[in-house]
């Protein structure tokens, strides 16, 4: 287990590395220069001058992307004072610290992420076992329809008609928005239901069939027919021994899909205008924010791929003939 994770951890150091990379030099191929973010609309070449050096933009860019990506675990010096570590420096835009930023938005994103992963995972899989097990009947062939209708729909298509539908047109509920979950549970759970529900209707789709393929595969098993023959209820067999198995590659893709699930958190916080990582990622790269840019980057990319690793670690415990050697 300790090699497994240790192999792991090398590889994301490395995979951060190339992204942190590949959007700081993206980033300075673009013509607009970032002091002018910064300087205003009265602004003369010596204020510009001095923003350059106060921001660093006057070394070259590879001595600049060494200094940020140093100052991440050393903390770094601005002629504004000390940036602790971790230090993603300050924003172009309005001058805030970026860490305090990101720590600041990232409740409301995870808050999006693990509720709908949440409702997905459990409706999803809940209808494909379910179709499985009532495999050729009625309830099987309209959820299996269902996902293929549901499959089709788009955040951004979905969003705003639920919105108008159930908020403005219906009023059953209330303007989505953030409440943090410790001040007032029932108003967090009230105001990201709808969001949760917009995000996980792609994935509800796609975990059902998946569910459903992957049951019915694991009941045409040697084991499970051996069960069967025993004697043993259907029922026992279907959850001791086919529902443990079916969840291995439902798992699999679970890990893989958190980076769809992150970008489709995204758009969905942008169409609720939800204070999350989305909207300031998406107004951080309109403005040329680059520590903005970068630390939302690498905040994300860290955070899906420990996700990552913690679904690989996973797989021993549900299925005992995996090994991570």
């Amino acid at each position: 287990m300790l090699r497994f994770l240790f192999r792991r951890s090398l590889g994301a150091i490395v995979i951060l590395l190339i992204i942190s990379a590949f959007t700081f030099f993206l980033f300075f191929a673009a013509p607009r220069d970032p002091a002018l973010l910064a300087c205003g609309k009265n602004c003369t070449p010596d204020a510009i001058a001095m923003i350059h050096k106060n921001l660093g933009l006057d070394k070259p860019v590879p001595v600049q992307y060494w200094l940020f990506m140093s100052g991440i675990v050393t903390g770094r010096d601005f002629a504004v004072g000390h940036c602790p570590a971790p230090c993603f420096g300050y924003s172009f835009a309005n001058g805030d610290p970026v860490w305090d930023t990101i720590v600041d938005r990232f409740p409301t994103t995870v808050s999006l992420t693990i509720g709908a992963a949440a409702v997905f995972l459990g409706v999803g899989v809940g209808t494909g076992m379910i179709a499985a097990w009532k495999q050729g009947k009625l309830i099987d062939k309209i959820f299996s329809s269902s996902s293929l209708v549901l499959s089709s729909m788009q955040i951004y298509f979905i969003g705003p008609i639920v919105l108008a539908l159930l908020v403005y047109n219906l009023g059953w509920f209330g303007q989505p928005k953030y409440v943090p979950l410790l001040d007032d549970p029932v108003g967090w759970f009230l105001g990201l239901i709808i969001p949760w529900c917009v995000l996980s209707v792609i994935f509800t789709a796609q975990y059902t069939r998946m569910a459903r393929s992957s049951m019915i595969e694991q009941l045409q098993e040697d084991h499970v027919r051996t069960a069967k023959a025993k004697g043993m209820a259907s029922r026992t067999v279907f959850f001791r021994y086919a529902w443990r198995g079916s969840l291995i590659p439902i798992v699999t893709i679970f890990g893989i899909d958190l980076g769809s699930l992150f970008g489709g958190a995204m758009i969905t916080e942008y169409v609720f205008a939800l204070p999350g990582l989305g909207t300031l990622a998406v107004k951080s790269v309109q403005n040329t924010d680059l520590p903005m840019t970068m630390g939302v980057m690498l905040f994300a990319a860290t955070f899906i791929i420990l996700f990552n690793i913690v679904v690989d670690a996973c797989y021993a415990f549900i299925d005992p003939r995996v090994r991570l050697s």
